[in-house]
């Protein structure tokens, strides 16, 4: 990989995964600046998109707390990279993957959601065998329709119960709004977020007055988190694929950042003055939550992938690019490109810096 070092992006063989350094330094910076200068609460990245501990690393230097990470495997694999705050934002279940928690609080503190009190039971008793007490938090739906106690009494009721065991720590309150995504407005976004978010802070406060403390209330992507961080009561914020932005966040859900991630494509044919045919299909930037963008050659009618063919079809005819040319692709969702690719090409000024292995790739259990 280090080969490539040095050599202008242009000469890489294609179809390969680009991010600019200078526009992510910018989105990590402008999102640091929001969340904590702006708003005054923690941030705490999501890395289900960036894959890789140097991303999450740019953010812990740019002041993050920590890092969110989805899968116990994402966890593993900032954990064995020195970071020691992680969230893992979702329900650890089943006597294996109850194991590998409590393994991984021997070294990391890592803070892990539950819904069940069986499950918090579980994680109790495997904790006392290991002598650690991982931090828990509730998880409550807003209004998601995913994973979750309802808000009020269920989760005040989940609290008590969690106190009340030896190995494990009750830390406080998470969701995400996510429903908020499908407002037909911006205006109806920040209504939607703030009752969501109300009823998490209200539950937050409930429990407080209970007499159980409660350090932790955490929410927010990158569709929500510049309204979500500044919701009273919040305490830290999750988003994380901001950094990279994509089509969807920028276009479809009007997030202020940069194009950061890019795809490089070879065009492979030219069968008219419309259609360019690229060797980057969905296999390369996935298919899922919004169309790539062309850069560099004017309106685009259509973008349509196959397993591992682009096909573009412009709004006029032209003689560019030509056979054998190189293009640049915006994904439609980083989400669904970055764990396609097994490495990361960081790019300055047109030039390869760095290669990173995206070693959070493939981390599903």
């Amino acid at each position: 990989m280090n080969h490539v070092i040095g050599q202008t992006k242009a000469l890489l063989d294609t179809p390969v995964l680009l991010v600019d350094l200078n526009n992510l330094q910018r989105n990590i910076d402008r999102m640091a600046a929001t969340i904590i200068r702006d708003a005054g609460v923690r941030w705490r990245p999501h890395t289900k998109a960036m894959k890789t501990p140097t991303l999450a690393y740019l953010c812990l230097e740019a002041g993050a707390k920590g890092v969110t990470c989805a899968k116990l495997g994402e966890a593993e694999v900032m954990a064995a990279a020195g970071i020691h705050d992680i969230l893992v934002a979702n329900e650890i279940v089943g006597p294996l993957k109850i194991e590998r928690l409590v393994n991984l609080c021997r070294y990391t503190d890592v803070i892990v959601c539950v819904d069940d009190i069986g499950n918090a039971e579980a994680i109790d008793r495997a904790a006392a065998a290991k002598r650690v007490r991982p931090r828990v938090l509730v998880e409550v739906d807003v209004g998601m329709a995913r994973a979750g106690v309802p808000p009020g009494n269920p989760a005040v009721s989940l609290a008590k119960q969690i106190t009340d065991l030896e190995n494990v720590r009750f830390a406080g309150l998470q969701t995400w709004e996510a429903h908020a995504l499908g407002a037909e407005s911006i205006e109806e976004r920040k209504k939607m977020v703030a009752e969501a978010l109300g009823a998490l802070t209200s539950t937050a406060d409930q429990i407080r007055e209970s007499g159980i403390p409660v350090d932790i209330v955490s929410c927010g992507g990158t569709g929500t988190y510049w309204i979500s961080a500044f919701e009273p009561g919040i305490t830290e914020v999750e988003a994380g694929g901001g950094i990279f932005c994509d089509v969807r966040y920028r276009k479809g859900l009007g997030v202020d950042l940069e194009y950061a991630l890019t795809v490089l494509s070879t065009v492979t044919s030219r069968p008219t003055g419309r259609r360019i045919v690229c060797d980057a299909g969905f296999k390369t930037m996935g298919d899922a939550h919004g169309e790539p963008e062309l850069l560099g050659f004017g309106e685009v009618e259509t973008f349509a992938l196959s397993a591992e063919h682009g096909v573009i079809t412009l709004a006029e005819s032209s003689d560019a690019p030509r056979v054998g040319e190189k293009i640049e692709i915006i994904p439609g969702y980083s989400d669904s490109t970055v764990f396609l690719h097994d490495t990361l090409h960081a790019v300055r000024d047109g030039r390869v810096e760095a290669v990173w292995p995206l070693l959070g790739r493939g981390k599903l259990l």
